[in-house]
């Protein structure tokens, strides 16, 4: 989809006009592309009230779901002189949730990914991962004192001619004086991704073997020394 930055700006400019700031002095207008064509627009509301004060950006995003929802492609943000303003941090994760890591905001260096002025953004997914744990399968009551230690290993196997996917959890916690033996071993799951669920309910180490033997570090924080690489949700389903 082509872009017309220049006529964005303007409706943005346009915008910031209508801005109500009579205690910042500071008015702010935002514009942004649809994935349909649309434009969508809003400007900065203040409120005696400081902190209940509302950003360009949320009039905005209230405009995009009252004219028919979609997805932000492309954002310009302005000052009072027309010129390009950098969204706040909160703001920022209000694009995030209404365009994604792909959005592109006008900057005066030129446009800039999301992704880039929002790394390791908070999303859905992270609600579907944590949504995910709370519905696998407890620890058993017999186990419960465990929960938290020790390291669970994923790893492929056949059944059927079909791949599976297992886990086991053992008391190994990556050092060499650690008791080893196995705790619990996991059913059998249709993805990695499943596997992986299942053990983190029961503790923050876990290594995903493929089927050559190469290891993943799929648990929390960064791999440890001799596991070469991190495990992505898609790489073994």
């Amino acid at each position: 989809m082509e872009i017309d930055w220049a006529g964005l700006r303007a409706a943005a400019t346009e915008a910031m006009r209508h801005a109500y700031a009579p205690y910042s002095d500071f008015p702010v207008g935002a514009a942004a592309l649809v994935d349909d064509g649309r434009v969508v627009v809003g400007c900065n509301v203040e409120n005696a009230s400081y902190g209940v004060g509302l950003c360009a950006e949320c009039g905005l995003v209230s405009q995009l779901h009252m004219t028919g929802g979609g997805r932000l492609v492309a954002f310009s943000c302005v000052d009072a002189t027309g010129n390009p303003l950098m969204p706040c941090g909160r703001c920022r994760q209000l694009l995030w949730e209404n365009g994604g890591p792909e959005l592109l905001v006008e900057w005066h260096t030129g446009p800039l990914r999301m992704a880039e002025l929002l790394p390791h953004a908070f999303g859905l997914e992270d609600l579907e991962r944590v949504n995910a744990a709370s519905t696998a399968p407890e620890v058993p009551t017999e186990l419960a004192k465990w929960r938290g230690r020790g390291t669970v290993f994923v790893h492929p196997d056949l059944a059927g001619g079909e791949t599976i996917w297992t886990g086991y959890w053992e008391r190994s916690g990556g050092s060499a004086d650690d008791e080893k033996g196995v705790l619990e071993e996991g059913p059998n799951f249709g993805t990695a991704a499943e596997a992986v669920t299942w053990g983190r309910v029961r503790t923050p180490r876990i290594v995903v073997v493929d089927a050559e033997g190469g290891l993943a570090w799929a648990g929390d924080g960064a791999p440890p020394e001799g596991i070469p690489a991190v495990w992505e949700e898609d790489s073994n389903d």
